[in-house]
C-alpha cells in the first residue's frame, strides 16, 4: 500500500534564506547522489515546491511549503517503496535540520 511521508522541519531563518538553502539542497542532491540514474523535476511556485523522481519504474511525489517557522514537507511513496517509510522520515528530519540550521 502507498504511504505518505510528512516531516514539518522548525527553522529560525527568513523565509527567502530557507528557500535559497533548500534550492541548494536540491540542487546538489541532483549533481552528487543522483547522478543520472534517477529523472528528477521540480517546479517552485512562490515558496511552494512540487517535485517528482522516477527511477527502476518507480515514481516518488513531493510537495514542499516554505513557512514562518517550519518547512512542511510531505513525500508520497508507491507500495513498492512504503517499507523504507520510517527511514526516510528520519533521514529527513536530520538532513533538513542540518540545512536550515542558523549560521
Amino acid at each position: 500500500m502507498a504511504e505518505t511521508v510528512k516531516v514539518d522541519i522548525p527553522h529560525k531563518l527568513t523565509r527567502e534564506t530557507a528557500r535559497q538553502r533548500i534550492e541548494g539542497g536540491f540542487a546538489k542532491l541532483r549533481q552528487d547522489v543522483l547522478g543520472g540514474m534517477v529523472k528528477f523535476d521540480d517546479v517552485w511556485t512562490g515558496d511552494h515546491l512540487d517535485f517528482r523522481a522516477r527511477v527502476m519504474g518507480q515514481t516518488v511525489t513531493g510537495r514542499l511549503d516554505v513557512l514562518d517557522e517550519n518547512v512542511h514537507v510531505e513525500i508520497d511513496l508507491p507500495s513498492f517503496l512504503a517499507a523504507i517509510a520510517g527511514k526516510l522520515k528520519g533521514r529527513l528530519e536530520k538532513e533538513g535540520h542540518l540545512l536550515l540550521q542558523k549560521k
